[in-house]
């Protein structure tokens, strides 16, 4: 809604311009649309649905799930992919309560028939699923896919769609900006590096190999529950669900609910000092010895091949 468009959304389009002809919906003003219209076309977008109720941005998700929901019953359809973030699965949740239709959420893949694919039990097994009732409603997970330009027209259509007063009992009355770190987001960015119990509350180090790679910074939820990191930043079942190309842990001995966090990551990458952590059971590299010690070499190698 802030005129940008997030690169969870192009991953979306590529999946979308391989089940059919991708139309996306933006909203916020109607001037932040024309200019997101040209980017959305470039990957794929046939058509731009711009939706500018001032309701959309002054109240909690509602009145987009209308919105969603009004457009399930008037377009009609194959299916509706939305970003797997806390908003996209709950705006998903409730359009799919108000159309009767089925949602999957946090799906890795999607195949022909919306077919998608799901890491489920904590990572322990990966399932293919369909939805069998009303509209596929399919909350994929961002870095799923690398986004692929595919000219599409990106023809804007304004949607005349006003949200019910039942939808605005919950009013934003404050935004507060938060401070920039100069990281991409964590469950956008391609590379995660996370830090644990075995910091001991100096991130220092896990901060600068971070920022050396590009990367954002996570944390476990030991960390987190022992206020050595913000809660924003934790990685795991009852945090964020990530999933990117590269995901280095340092410290963080493996528990499942960390896991279920970061179980889909393209490589993994852990440093432990102790060698019988569960988290080297998925890891593809491990390391075994002080992150204090291995952390500072690998920042050291990096920025020296830059």
């Amino acid at each position: 809604m802030d005129g940008d468009v997030r690169k969870s959304t192009l991953e979306m389009l590529t999946f979308a311009k391989r089940l059919g002809e991708p139309t996306a919906v933006f909203v916020g003003e109607a001037a932040q649309g024309e200019a997101a219209a040209a980017t959305l076309g470039e990957y794929g977008a046939e058509k731009v649905l711009v939706a500018s109720d001032p309701a959309y941005s002054e109240f909690l998700v509602a009145p987009q799930a209308e919105l969603l929901a009004n457009l399930i019953e008037t377009r009609q359809p194959a299916g509706v992919l939305v970003p797997a973030t806390a908003d996209g699965r709950e705006i998903a949740a409730r359009a799919a309560v108000r159309t009767g239709s089925g949602i999957i959420t946090d799906a890795s893949d999607i195949a022909e028939g919306f077919v998608a694919t799901q890491s489920v039990f904590a990572g322990s097994y990966t399932v293919a699923g369909r939805v069998t009732k009303g509209t596929p409603i399919v909350a994929v997970k961002p870095n799923s896919v690398s986004p692929e330009a595919a000219a599409g027209a990106g023809a804007v259509e304004t949607v005349d769609f006003a949200p019910s007063d039942a939808s605005k009992t919950a009013r934003v009355v404050s935004v507060e900006e938060k401070p920039q770190s100069g990281r991409p987001q964590l469950n956008e960015a391609a590379i995660v590096v996370s830090g644990g119990r075995g910091t001991a509350g100096d991130f220092s180090q896990v901060e600068a190999l971070a920022d050396a790679l590009g990367a954002a910074v996570g944390a476990s939820r030991a960390a987190v529950d022992a206020g050595w990191y913000p809660h924003a930043n934790q990685v795991g079942q009852t945090g964020k669900t990530v999933s990117p190309q590269l995901y280095v842990a340092a410290g963080i001995s493996g528990a499942i609910q960390h896991r279920a966090g970061m179980q889909t990551s393209k490589n993994i990458v852990a440093i432990n000092k102790d060698d019988e952590a569960p988290i080297f059971e998925l890891a593809d590299y491990g390391v075994v010895g002080d992150l204090f010690q291995v952390l500072p070499q690998a920042t050291e190698a990096v920025n020296a091949r830059k």
